[in-house]
């Protein structure tokens, strides 16, 4: 699998870059204060209104469900992300080895200026605005058009998504018996795509840590630890983020080389 490029260099000056929202990080929807990333509810989210202590087994289901990404090398994902405004929505693939996420942004109760294609590592994002974007991006992506900033860490909905969906793979397993000491809790029962799986809470990450997640984040863990799930919510917003896997079928996720 190839390494993720450098990031192209900025435009050359004169060039005029279409002022999309989602090209701007500042310009998205609510940013992740310090507050961070806090637990919400949804609708089927378990069978029971009270949390308890993980069993040795759901520790274990838990501990494992980011290192099932990673072996699995990559994965098919819908990053629905939320905002006042209208949100966003992101249809791809994650490669959990590479570190690299590729796939196409539309809009959801907004104008098409946010649609568009998307590439993203833990330190920066490549655009390409395309007000009449494809439903799935394509394998061989566009040669130009593209226009490269950071990933910020605070301070925007979209690139705090972006990062959590990239921190959902593992090269190595949890620790599982200090899951439970950092907050992990059993919430419930529930079933996706016909999987049944197990609702947890996850560990506390910690502020400044890089992954996107600054808060407790809500799991669906089927029983072999495949993880089908994940939700969060930004603290400004009403609504949380959610990264759904498997929603179509996993494509490999391209290196763009091309410049602006």
């Amino acid at each position: 699998m190839p390494k993720p490029r450098e990031v192209p260099p900025p435009a050359p000056t004169g060039r005029r870059v279409p002022r999309a929202r989602w090209l701007i990080a500042g310009g998205c929807v609510a940013a992740v204060a310090a507050a961070g990333v806090i637990v919400v509810a949804a609708s089927g989210s378990g069978t029971s209104t009270k949390t308890r202590v993980l069993t040795s087994d759901e520790a274990n289901r838990l501990a494992i469900t980011r290192f099932r990404n990673y072996e699995t090398g990559g994965r098919a994902v819908t990053i629905s992300v939320p905002g006042d405004a209208g949100g966003l929505v992101i249809t791809g693939s994650v490669d959990y080895r590479a570190k690299l996420g590729y796939g196409v942004v539309h809009g959801t109760g907004r104008d098409t200026s946010s649609d568009g294609l998307i590439e993203w590592t833990a330190t920066s994002v490549l655009v390409d605005p395309m007000p009449s974007a494809p439903a799935t991006a394509p394998a061989t992506p566009p040669a130009t058009g593209w226009y490269s900033r950071q990933l910020q860490q605070t301070g925007s909905s979209l690139d705090s998504s972006l990062a959590i969906a990239l921190n959902l793979g593992s090269d190595r397993p949890d620790n599982a018996q200090l899951l439970p000491q950092n907050g992990a809790m059993w919430v419930g029962l529930d079933k996706i795509a016909g999987h049944q799986v197990t609702v947890m809470t996850g560990p506390t990450a910690q502020s400044g840590s890089g992954s996107g997640l600054t808060g407790t984040v809500r799991y669906w863990v089927g029983q072999d630890g495949t993880m089908y799930r994940v939700q969060a919510a930004v603290a400004s917003s009403t609504q949380p983020a959610v990264i759904e896997f498997d929603t179509q079928k996993y494509a490999p996720v391209p290196v763009i080389t091309a410049g602006q």
